[in-house]
């Protein structure tokens, strides 16, 4: 099993990384702590990201750097902690991200996993 979370993840970094749609790895139901803003449903943080995007434009990191610090699997439901940094064009020249995200994916009826609830945290 911590083989296809895995698979799990890596479709959904891949997809951030090559600034594809991340959303068809999140269930509906999914839960998102993002920029310290607590999102209550899937549909929220996307009307939310839309939002980012039409405001600054897609998001294309340069890189992508991540670290897998632990995976635990419990039945049908796994916890991920990773550490991100990622770097980023904008108008002001090149910032760098530094990142603590846990994501929690949960195993569907149709055995996918998907992401039930992510908290991204400012790595200090």
């Amino acid at each position: 099993m911590e083989n296809e979370v895995l698979v799990a993840y890596e479709r959904l970094v891949s997809a951030f990384r090559e600034g594809r749609d991340k959303f068809p790895s999140f269930a509906d139901d999914a839960t998102i702590v993002d920029g310290g803003r607590w999102f209550a449903s899937l549909a929220e943080y996307r009307g939310a990201w839309e939002a980012w995007v039409a405001e600054h434009g897609p998001l294309v990191p340069e890189s992508v750097e991540t670290q897998v610090l632990d995976l635990r699997v419990l039945g049908d439901t796994a916890v991920l902690i990773q550490s991100i940094e990622s770097r980023e064009r904008t108008e002001t020249g090149e910032e760098t991200e530094q990142e603590i995200e846990t994501i929690v994916f949960g195993r569907q009826p149709d055995d996918r996993w998907l992401v039930i609830h992510q908290h991204l945290s400012p790595q200090r």
